[in-house]
């Protein structure tokens, strides 16, 4: 099925037609990439053309475009949304390394060692459920929990083909084995996981009452309990494997039409400022840099266990657990 990338011209009507411009595509929520590309746009004079694609096929439909592009690219820049893909691009070619003088400080395990990619402002893969329905002693602490008898038909996950869902099972299977992966979504569908069409969605579900719990990401989980619903977060498996935590990335792309203009905006994106500027939104992305403080101590990367992960090895894995997932959910 065809999903269309949405585009949104950050410049007001009426402007200068001969200004110059870059093309990025964004993976990021529009309502938190926006006013960063605002700035970039007011302070640079470029005129910033963002194309995004829709919750439902969120990361993958851009991925797929870049690639199918990879001759005559039409973008400059790509703001993902996690690593995983990040990697897959680079293996295709599509990457032109660079080094960002900003991005000096990003601690090398959120970072490619050849400057293809530069990981900011990290989100990461939690529990969200609901006060009312759940006592905090019944309350969900594994992924493992969801395939309790207690928790049959109560839970809710985003599809698993897009999106960091994909991203989370890529990198499960990296962490604990194929195998290990393959039979905890298949006990999940068993105990009737409830699949949506995105993060967002299974989180409303949780919010409105309509499912005791879901899995989704901290910025969706956050802008729930910023809106004062009777829900509350859990960072998964802090006793075992720990919780995924993954980064936005930052790409320069190979042949883009506007490769000097894809260079300023790269160094912007991947700069201090805009890791701050997403730590202080309601996304509350956690800084992966040293000296910014978190949207709140609950998003301290230093407070979280984090799975350890071979990005490398997970990306490898994306195709296989992919065909796993779709056999498993959409057949």
């Amino acid at each position: 099925m065809k999903r269309a990338l949405v585009l949104f011209t950050i410049l007001a009507a009426g402007c200068d037609t001969s200004q110059p411009e870059v093309t990025v595509y964004v993976s990021l929520d529009e309502m938190f990439s926006r006013p960063v590309l605002e700035r970039f746009e007011a302070e640079s004079g470029i005129r910033v053309l963002a194309k995004t694609d829709p919750e439902a096929s969120k990361t993958v439909g851009l991925v797929n475009k870049l690639l199918a592009m990879k001759d005559r690219p039409e973008a400059d820049v790509y703001w993902n949304n996690e690593p995983l893909r990040a990697l897959v691009l680079k293996r295709a070619g599509l990457l032109e390394p660079i080094e960002p003088p900003d991005a000096a400080d990003i601690p090398a395990i959120f970072r490619d060692p050849d400057g293809s990619w530069f990981g900011i402002a990290a989100r990461a893969r939690v529990i969200l459920y609901n006060t009312e329905l759940v006592a905090e002693s019944e309350a969900p602490r594994s992924l493992w929990d969801f395939t309790r008898p207690e928790w049959k038909g109560r839970f809710a996950i985003a599809d698993p083909l897009f999106g960091s869902t994909s991203t989370h099972v890529a990198a499960l299977c990296a962490t604990i084995g194929v195998e290990a992966t393959e039979a905890l979504l298949a006990a999940w569908k068993e105990n009737g996981a409830v699949v949506v069409a995105g993060n967002s969605v299974a989180r409303n579900m949780v919010m409105e009452g309509q499912i005791a719990a879901c899995l989704t990401d901290t910025d969706d989980a956050n802008e729930a309990i910023e809106l004062g619903k009777p829900v509350r977060m859990v960072y998964p498996d802090q006793d075992g494997i720990g919780t995924l935590v993954f980064p936005n990335t930052i790409l320069l792309i190979r042949g883009g039409p506007n490769p000097e203009n894809g260079r300023k905006l790269v160094e912007f994106l991947a700069g201090r400022e805009v890791e701050s500027e997403l730590a202080r939104s309601r996304s509350a992305q956690m800084p992966v840099r040293e000296g910014i403080p978190p949207h709140g101590p609950e998003f301290d990367l230093s407070r979280i266990r984090a799975m350890e992960v071979d990005y490398e090895k997970a990306a490898a894995l994306l195709e296989r657990s992919g065909a796993f997932v779709e056999g498993l959910f959409h057949r």
